[in-house]
């Protein structure tokens, strides 16, 4: 199986798990496996991987690259269930682990998967294969469910009169394809909107976020995964819009608070202590030279928290 990939901030990412050659590592989201072959390089005959993805065609493909690897374990799962597949696999803690949130390259080139708006294909997005597709949502849900999707999800200014001309255009017949709702978006937004980028992008990024529950996964996965995490234990999490790096930022600064009584206390009387701290102060953003490379890496961004 064929999962082709581009991770962004590689080297950076990498070298934020500042990999021990016989340490235990888990990617969380190993997509076509190029975070997990770069920390297998790094890792001794006695260090460990263990690679998680919901995706059937990354778990393929993950699986094909590593055959015969001892020290690698696929595992087709949410990352949130992470404290599970350790406990089932006898691990206590691990060193590092590694989150690259988002939607792959392979789910957005592959037309069939219905993640893109320029590409005709069944309206579909789900990364696990399986459960309800955005097809379900646009035919089933009301326009104000669908209004508060594309408003909370998306940030999408025009989420009522999208949602009014989707629940509209269903009425016909039901909406099935990637292209037949880019055009009811299209049709239902200014046209000066169009001119700052296609107007489905928002939507689809919505609908996508509300189909695989990309929020709730993130916000459940950052907590078990930092409780999976051994003292001095690294946590690099990649995210691709503000919403996801809200979520991080504001976890990973949870995390590293310490005392919160009034500045008046003449001592410290809530008993907090500071549980990780920032390897780096502000998120790694791509350099110039990848943003060429790589026009999807612009929105990226790299946080980093080690256990304390």
């Amino acid at each position: 199986m064929e999962f082709n990939h581009i991770p962004v901030l590689f080297e950076e990412t990498i070298a934020s798990l500042d990999v021990r050659s016989d340490g235990i590592y888990v990617d969380c989201t190993a997509g076509g496996g190029n975070h997990s072959a770069a920390i297998l390089q790094r890792l001794g005959e006695n260090g460990r991987l263990i690679c998680l993805d919901r995706d059937p065609d990354a778990i393929a493909a993950v699986t094909a690259r590593f055959s015969g690897d001892g020290r690698v374990s696929v595992i087709r799962t949410r990352y949130s269930e992470i404290g599970n597949v350790l406990a089932e696999l006898g691990i206590s803690a691990v060193d590092g682990i590694l989150m690259d949130i988002g939607v792959s390259s392979h789910q957005v080139d592959t037309a069939e998967r219905g993640f893109s708006f320029h590409k005709d294909a069944p309206l579909d997005m789900r990364m696990s294969q399986d459960g309800v597709t955005a097809a379900d949502l646009c035919n089933t849900m009301t326009w104000q469910q669908l209004a508060e999707i594309f408003s909370r999800y998306g940030e999408e200014k025009f989420s009522v009169r999208i949602a009014k001309a989707i629940c509209s255009a269903r009425q016909d017949k039901p909406i099935a394809t990637t292209f037949e709702l880019a055009d009811i978006i299209s049709g239902a937004v200014p046209a000066a909107a169009k001119r700052a980028g296609h107007p489905a992008r928002k939507v689809f990024q919505a609908l996508r976020i509300a189909v695989n529950d990309e929020l709730g996964e993130l916000e459940r996965g950052l907590q078990s995964a930092f409780e999976c995490l051994k003292p001095e234990g690294r946590l690099s999490v990649i995210t691709f819009h503000s919403l996801e790096d809200r979520i991080v930022k504001q976890t990973m600064a949870k995390w590293c608070e310490g005392c919160t009584c009034p500045p008046e206390f003449p001592v410290c009387v809530c008993g907090n202590k500071p549980r990780a701290r920032l390897l780096h102060r502000k998120p790694v953003v791509p350099s110039e030279e990848e943003l060429k490379r790589n026009p999807r890496s612009r929105s990226s961004k790299l946080r980093t928290c080690i256990r304390l």
